[in-house]
């Protein structure tokens, strides 16, 4: 139900070897090294390279992370470009077990708003699975507009939460303190002490440090800032490739065996 969600919820790396094969034991691993302090895990998404993995790749982090979850919610990434698509990815989803899915707009620079809705519309009335709406600009080449958030969350049932990556943390502060009923979760580091009303935080961050994340919820002040900044420069979180540094680093503590990332298996 809407409003169930909060916290840090983790957005999962993918722990590949250098085969590019889906390591099951790095994500139980990974998986442990986070239960305590998070409130769900999110699979497959961005810092899990989403986009890139193969429909192997994916259903097996995602069953994995399901597997291994012992009780915290396993919230699917979907990152393909159409509705068809993200609808028959989704129902893989349903059946190992995800208690949601997280599914970006459709690609394209040219997809309208009133498209943006339809997508939403047309993956609820495919499935009973709930939808967190994941707002970027990166990979999609579009976003959606504070008028459509509004109106997919009051008339689209099963809206669960809403990752907000616009990047603007007053249209954040906007979404969350609109009295919709449905979570926002600022998914940047570096606006966490701007994004004010949110319930959460969905970042990379989350992996290595998600007591630091929880802390920053709690006691959103500057100093707090600045810290989390001085650890996402250390740990390569603001780079273009942060999912690579994240990876290299947990690796260096164990967590994963492997820091290899998608492009590297492929390379290989």
């Amino acid at each position: 139900m809407p409003g169930t969600y909060s916290g840090t919820i983790v957005p999962l790396i993918t722990p590949l070897d250098p085969h590019g094969t889906v390591d099951e034991r790095s994500v139980a691993r990974l998986v442990d090294h986070v239960r305590a302090e998070v409130s769900g895990l999110m699979p497959a998404l961005t810092s899990g390279e989403g986009w890139a993995l193969d429909a192997r790749q994916w259903h097996d982090v995602v069953a994995y992370t399901v597997e291994h979850a012992d009780g915290l919610p396993v919230l699917a990434g979907i990152q393909l470009p159409d509705t068809d698509a993200v609808i028959e990815r989704a129902r893989t989803a349903a059946a190992l077990g995800a208690d949601a899915v997280v599914v970006t707009t459709p690609f394209g620079a040219d997809v309208t708003q009133d498209a943006i809705v339809a997508h939403y519309r047309s993956i609820r009335a495919a499935l009973d699975l709930p939808v967190f709406l994941y707002n970027e600009e990166a990979l999609s080449g579009n976003r959606i507009a504070f008028e459509t958030l509004l109106r997919i969350c009051k008339e689209i049932p099963g809206i669960v939460g809403i990752k907000e990556s616009s990047g603007d943390a007053a249209f954040t502060r906007e979404m969350a303190e609109a009295g919709t009923g449905i979570p926002v979760f600022e998914g940047w580091e570096n606006l966490l002490v701007d994004a004010r009303g949110i319930q959460g935080f969905i970042g990379p961050l989350a992996n290595l440090e998600p007591g630091l994340c929880n802390a920053m919820l709690v006691d959103p002040t500057p100093d707090r800032q600045a810290e989390i900044n001085t650890v996402c420069e250390r740990y390569g979180v603001f780079r273009d490739d942060w999912y690579r540094w994240v990876k290299k680093e947990l690796h260096r503590r164990g967590v994963i065996s492997s820091p290899t990332t998608h492009e590297e298996a492929k390379a290989a």
